[in-house]
């Protein structure tokens, strides 16, 4: 169901007044893209069908704040991975407060030659990254793909700016070896 800016600023508004057909009207339109969002924090299928559950309901208890001068995509989006991480808090997850990875340099690992990922379809990278334990998973969504600062990460998550580090480091490694792998395996069948 595609909507055009001017129908999607009356359902927002019809939302805002508690219009429940209108309030649909947002699930249905962006339920699949905040799933998406979900599935990238969430241990399984069922953790992040709560999460997106979680995140609608709040965003529908905070509707009346958007004051419509950004994207409501965009602000729906925040509510859903802040709500996402929230759950990941109350899981009391003790894997973020690993210790920061001494003498690692980010810097460094940009030499390599990236270039070899690019033929790897997004099911495979996208299983990659579902693999990774809960602690980097989440910490490499909010660096990589939502774009938080180390700091940001370390506010949110309650952990230090190095243990927002390290976990992004070492969820790099592992995916590059995951990726690896799988390339050589693919390559050798060829």
């Amino acid at each position: 169901m595609k909507k055009g800016k001017a129908d999607l600023q009356i359902i927002i508004e019809g939302c805002q007044k508690g219009d429940r057909q209108c309030q649909k009207s947002v699930f249905e339109i962006f339920y699949g893209k905040m799933l998406g969002v979900c599935y990238r924090y969430a241990s399984d299928a069922d953790e992040a069908k709560d999460m997106a559950q979680e995140g609608f309901i709040l965003a529908f208890q905070k509707i009346e704040d958007f004051a419509g001068t950004g994207s409501f995509e965009g602000w729906l989006r925040r509510i859903v991975v802040n709500k996402s991480i929230d759950i990941i808090r109350r899981k009391k997850l003790k894997t973020f407060s690993i210790d920061a990875y001494e003498g690692y340099d980010l810097e460094e690992e940009k030499e390599e030659d990236e270039s070899i990922y690019s033929g790897i379809k997004k099911e495979i990278i996208f299983e990659a990254i579902q693999k990774l334990s809960p602690a980097y998973r989440t910490v490499f969504n909010l660096y990589i793909i939502e774009g938080y600062s180390h700091k940001e990460i370390a506010d949110e998550l309650n952990i230090s700016v190095g243990t927002s580090k390290s976990n992004l480091a070492k969820a790099r490694g592992k995916l590059k070896i995951s990726l690896k792998k799988h390339l050589n395996y693919h390559n050798v069948e060829k």
